[in-house]
């Protein structure tokens, strides 16, 4: 491998560097989305609303179930690009064979619970009569095949550590064209619905986790993998745990308190389902394009704490910040200027696409706050601490979003779509404050 597929975070000009991290990051998950959103709209058009709700509905159960253990792929990150800027290749080496195999292991622990677990979760979410068999076949053909989900995840995360957002990058276009092209083939040629969807994204991910793995194998540096060698170092897998575990419990707070959410909307039926559906997957183009600067504080932090570049953190903090507040805002502008037809490409119903508008109203206009926080969060992470992000999500987040929906959406008057929609800004806002407080205390230590 050459040097051209590696970033020294340690020193230089920052925001170039950020940039050239950030940008092929960002460009990866905006063709990840693109191309899930390919499934929603395949779906949409060619199976009808209900199949467009029962694979819309099944994100937030998705997430509530794999965040802990791509909270380990965090930690991976972490870990490697701390050892990567220490330059202790020995302890990197034991990194990477840890982290793929632990990525073996999460997968299948994933696919016993996915599967088994699909039907009685969706029943419990008050999934309608009409989605609730299309949702969990969903679930159970995705979950089939999660462990290449978990091995890409965790391969990905090794080459951000040292810089490398460009290979993963080339390796989703190519999955991602696969996957549109057997969306087409399944749902419009065979007729398979929801299932056609579900197999086309497990073969997609399959070709995703080989190439990476090939990446691995070839490389000429101490990120190279060997499958002989394959091996769970203790003390590596507990830094990856105390890193990657929190990080993991956050995921799961925020997609717990986002399955109480898509509870609370399917009381509406299946037209809100269907349009908040729609809308949060526009929401998730914006979501990475902030999270590409959020992830590029995470490794940017992490390698200048392996380096002992502390004098270099605070820089990093608030160029990341700032990136994150000018793109959020312009781009939820632009998606809200645009809402009604960018809703209309997942369904041509004007019911549909009303329900769409009315959460992104309240989401865009304050999706920044979002973008905020989880950078926060992840530039605590990155200096070595990831207990104090969890606690202000829990309490700020996951505890004040299940009081809200108890408390004022169970108010007649306020028992409307706005109402639940609302709870997100609010616990964004309170969430970045407390992560500011920590933040500021893990940096005096630093310093001192």
């Amino acid at each position: 491998m050459t040097r051209s597929n590696q970033i020294n975070m340690t020193e230089g000009p920052i925001f170039s560097k950020l940039l050239k991290f950030s940008i092929p990051l960002i460009l990866s998950s905006v063709l990840q989305l693109l191309f899930n959103a390919a499934d929603v709209v395949v779906v949409g058009r060619f199976a009808g609303d209900n199949s467009l709700a029962a694979v819309g509905s099944t994100g937030s159960l998705v997430n509530l179930l794999i965040n802990l253990f791509m909270g380990l792929s965090v930690g991976t990150n972490v870990v490697a690009a701390n050892y990567f800027g220490a330059k202790k290749f020995q302890e990197l080496q034991d990194t990477v064979h840890t982290a793929i195999l632990v990525s073996v292991y999460s997968g299948l622990i994933l696919t016993v619970v996915g599967v088994l677990g699909a039907k009685p979760i969706l029943t419990f979410m008050q999934s309608p009569a009409e989605v609730l068999n299309l949702a969990a076949l969903y679930l159970r053909i995705y979950f089939g095949g999660i462990t290449a989900t978990m091995v890409y995840n965790f391969g990905s995360a090794l080459l951000r550590a040292k810089g490398d957002t460009r290979r993963p990058l080339y390796i989703l276009l190519a999955a991602g064209i696969i996957n549109l092209i057997l969306n087409l083939i399944f749902v419009i040629c065979f007729k398979m619905d929801v299932a056609g969807v579900g197999l086309a994204t497990v073969i997609s991910q399959v070709i995703s986790a080989v190439a990476v793995l090939i990446i691995l194998i070839r490389e000429k540096d101490d990120f190279k993998l060997n499958l002989r060698k394959l091996h769970i170092n203790r003390m590596i897998f507990t830094k990856i745990v105390k890193i990657g575990l929190p990080a993991g419990f956050q995921g799961i707070m925020f997609s717990f308190s986002n399955v109480i959410i898509q509870s609370s909307v399917n009381g509406f039926g299946a037209t809100l389902i269907a349009g908040n559906a729609a809308a949060v997957n526009l929401e998730s183009f914006i979501y990475t394009a902030m999270n590409g600067f959020s992830q590029g504080s995470l490794t940017f932090c992490s390698q200048n704490m392996g380096a002992g570049r502390t004098d270099r953190i605070k820089k990093i903090v608030w160029i990341s910040q700032g990136c994150i507040i000018v793109i959020g805002g312009i781009l939820g502008a632009i998606f809200l200027y645009f809402g009604d037809e960018l809703l209309g490409i997942f369904s041509p119903n004007p019911e549909v696409i009303k329900a769409g508008m009315g959460r992104l109203w309240i989401i865009f206009t304050t999706y920044y706050l979002c973008g905020m926080m989880d950078g926060m969060a992840n530039s605590i992470r990155g200096i070595g601490h990831s207990l104090m992000p969890v606690i202000s999500s829990l309490i700020g987040a996951c505890i004040f979003r299940i009081i809200w929906l108890f408390t004022i959406f169970l108010i007649p008057q306020f028992h409307t779509p706005a109402t639940i929609f609302l709870s997100y800004p609010i616990s964004w806002i309170l969430t970045f404050a407390a992560n500011v407080v920590f933040y500021n205390k893990y940096m005096r230590k630093i310093s001192n």
